[in-house]
């Protein structure tokens, strides 16, 4: 029987989505990506992984299963994820879903799937979240050049606007040894980039001793391993020791992701983030004096509850005096559950438009900028997809996207020059 896996989200849930194909293929199911563009596939099985970090998020989710059911009325459909582990009573009154597991409950999805088979009635497996990290484990990771390798979930933050502490849990991480054998597997796959990732990244090993280095050390330590990435990073967890350290591993790739959200600190208390935008900037400082030329990427939240056009304003200062290399921009959403979300003062979907394409044209210039001082500069690319204009594309290991003429082989790694930047995309030869 064939399962058609569609994944929401971020790059843990596309890990736990390989996992899951690996397991069913295991299990004697044929896996293959989902589409909008199948036939109907009859009792053919469909696995949706999915978000909830945003309103808008279960919007998509709900209008997904919808078309689904339609276009496909005998599937199956299983629904997994972070919706279901969140918002389990709402998942159980969806009635095009068939089977509802909770995010700790994947290990046992080919036996939820006999049991359905034996009797087909609607089955609600959530438990809670214990303090175990769930181990999965996988060998390969299909149709990606690039494999995402997750080593922590759960995150002890309790942000005022966000309801993964509740989808994911408490932090809890793999091991070391688990880590360095998961990466051996894909370096004997053919990997040459790895990206380590997690809900909470930089609190991977908290009390036990270790820390996210350590973690680089191990995947980097890996011959066939060239490049080690890292995900989305909390600032207020990259001390001067821990930049000290990753600064001695040389596969690391200079590219750092610190999620900031706001750049005015009355913002950030609201939010209940950790640091001030002062602290923010010194770990860029930081960041940029251990690894010159290093690419810094951002998420930024406008429109956030009770935020002024003056709070708007400092926030945009700040964000383009940091200049960044990207930036993710995305009005604040409400998320019901969350403290936020009882605010009395929620701002117009008007204005936080208006503030959002704001702060992405501004983010467009410095990305604009960053990539133009490549211009001379000689990178290795990792090379990608080939474009019907004769160009491969590919990435730097500061994460810059390149195209260059010619025609070469995914998985390829490239010396080019750059030599101009066009549509915010640097040309190579």
């Amino acid at each position: 029987m064939t399962v058609y896996l569609h994944t929401q989200g971020c790059k843990v849930n596309q890990y736990e989505s390989q996992a899951m194909r690996e397991m069913l293929a295991e299990n004697g199911y044929t896996v293959c990506e989902f589409s909008s563009t199948l036939p109907d596939i009859g009792k053919g099985i469909i696995l949706i992984n999915s978000c909830t970090v945003t309103g808008e998020s279960d919007r998509k989710l709900r209008q997904f299963l919808r078309r689904c059911k339609r276009n496909h009325p005998h599937s199956i459909l299983i629904l997994t994820g972070c919706f279901s582990q969140a918002f389990p009573k709402e998942a159980e009154r969806l009635e095009e879903v068939d089977i509802v597991l909770g995010n700790s409950q994947r290990k046992i999805l080919p036996q939820i799937l006999d049991s359905y088979f034996k009797n087909p009635q609607k089955i609600v497996c959530v438990k809670e979240h214990t303090k175990e990290y769930e181990h999965l484990s996988i060998h390969q990771f299909d149709e990606r050049t690039r494999a995402f390798l997750k080593i922590q979930d759960g995150c002890d933050c309790f942000c005022s606007y966000c309801i993964i502490p509740f989808a994911r849990g408490r932090n809890r991480f793999s091991t070391l040894e688990e880590i360095k054998t998961e990466v051996e597997n894909l370096g004997r796959a053919g990997f040459k980039e790895i990206v380590l990732t997690g809900i909470n990244l930089t609190a991977f090993g908290r009390g036990q001793g270790y820390d996210l280095a350590d973690a680089v050390h191990v995947a980097a330590s890996v011959s066939e391993i060239v490049r080690v990435r890292l995900g989305s990073l909390e600032p207020d967890d990259i001390t001067p020791t821990l930049i000290e350290k990753l600064k001695g591993e040389p596969k690391l790739c200079p590219h750092f992701h610190l999620s900031l959200q706001s750049g005015c600190d009355e913002t950030l208390k609201r939010m209940r983030r950790r640091y001030t935008s002062k602290e923010y900037k010194t770990v860029c400082q930081n960041l940029r004096d251990a690894f010159p030329g290093c690419a810094l990427t951002t998420d930024v939240m406008v429109g956030f509850v009770g935020e002024t056009e003056d709070e708007f304003n400092t926030s945009f200062q700040f964000v383009k005096s940091i200049g960044f290399s990207k930036i993710h921009v995305f009005p604040y959403s409400i998320r019901p559950g969350t403290k936020a979300a009882e605010e009395p003062i929620q701002l117009s979907n008007e204005v936080k438009n208006a503030r959002a394409r704001q702060m992405i044209a501004m983010g467009e210039t410095c990305q604009k900028e960053f990539l133009e001082s490549l211009i001379g500069n000689m990178e290795t690319i990792l090379t990608e997809t080939t474009g019907k204009d004769g160009f491969t594309e590919g990435f730097t290991a500061n994460y810059s996207p390149v195209k260059v003429k010619g025609i070469y082989p995914p998985n390829t790694l490239l010396p080019v020059i750059i030599t101009d930047v066009k549509d915010l995309v640097c040309i190579g030869e």
